[in-house]
């Protein structure tokens, strides 16, 4: 008896073995399926959102408005459009646990504390305007923090079996590169108006914090300065200025990217799992062409 409840037991500790085996080799092998894009609805996001649908992701769109900003879209159609704030915790775990990346292109130029929120609707893609509460730290910072937290908790997890780092896409500024190239310190601090250092502030408080977190996540960030399509009236005049200032080697002033470049970078930074770390224009170039 003891010998057939010794084999018995080898046969199920066997099978054990086996189906574990089988799910560590799938999760190794699996690759990004569903894509949560938090500012879904906005200028970059939109895109962001089109292009993962044509290349066969399952997108979830997450903004305070939740709904599709082009409902005559075939691509954007297909996509899950969730009413959230992105500043509340609760909501960030909830989207991060249902997806496997997360793309934050919630974007901001002009916070509340300002003085120029309300030229949000001039400049923004999606012509929003600001909450009451709608700072950098808040809108910029905060809500990549509770990204950030939430994407940690989860790979904890994900490492248990086998699963690689969480992909995360972050849309930055150029200007956040400011003080690693050379003039940029000095322009920041004797030229940029206030509203802009606390908007670079926010920035690079994000950067830090997914640079700490590298052993957990796989972060791309993307370092754009203007960008733009020929619907942008705000920017086509400053477009020429900063491209040639470039092109003439001013080492603060980046050339400028447009949108469909920068959305097509980030889903080529999600299928690439060994791409992280800042992508500035010249990146974002090679990885839109792929």
């Amino acid at each position: 008896k003891e010998t057939i409840q010794s084999l018995s037991t080898m046969k199920l500790l066997g099978v054990l073995i086996a189906v574990f085996a089988a799910n560590f080799s799938l999760a190794l092998s699996s690759n990004v399926k569903k894509v949560a894009v938090f500012g879904g609805t906005g200028y970059v996001g939109t895109a962001v959102c089109e292009r993962l649908v044509k290349k066969g992701f399952d997108v979830t769109a997450v903004s305070r408005r939740g709904t599709n900003p082009k409902p005559d879209d075939e691509c954007l159609s297909q996509v899950k459009w969730v009413v959230g704030d992105a500043t509340d915790p609760s909501i960030c775990k909830k989207i991060v646990n249902d997806n496997d990346a997360v793309v934050h292109a919630i974007g901001l130029l002009f916070d509340v504390n300002s003085g120029l929120a309300d030229l949000n609707k001039i400049v923004s893609g999606s012509g929003s305007l600001p909450g009451e509460s709608s700072t950098y730290d808040a809108i910029t910072r905060g809500t990549m923090y509770n990204i950030i937290d939430a994407s940690i908790a989860k790979s904890r997890f994900n490492s248990l079996t086998g699963k690689s780092k969480f992909p995360i896409c972050f849309v930055s500024a150029a200007e956040a590169g400011w003080p690693d190239v050379s003039l940029g310190p000095q322009v920041e601090e004797k030229l940029a108006p206030e509203w802009l250092k606390r908007y670079l502030e926010a920035k690079r408080s994000v950067e830090a914090k997914l640079s700490e977190n590298s052993k957990t996540i796989r972060s791309v960030v993307f370092r754009p300065s203007l960008i733009w399509d020929f619907s942008k009236f705000d920017v086509l005049p400053a477009i020429p200025i900063f491209n040639l200032a470039s092109a003439l080697g001013v080492p603060f002033v980046d050339k400028t990217v447009r949108v469909e470049t920068l959305a097509d970078a980030i889903v080529a930074g999600l299928e690439d799992e060994e791409l992280s770390g800042v992508q500035r224009f010249m990146q974002m170039e090679e990885l839109a062409k792929r």
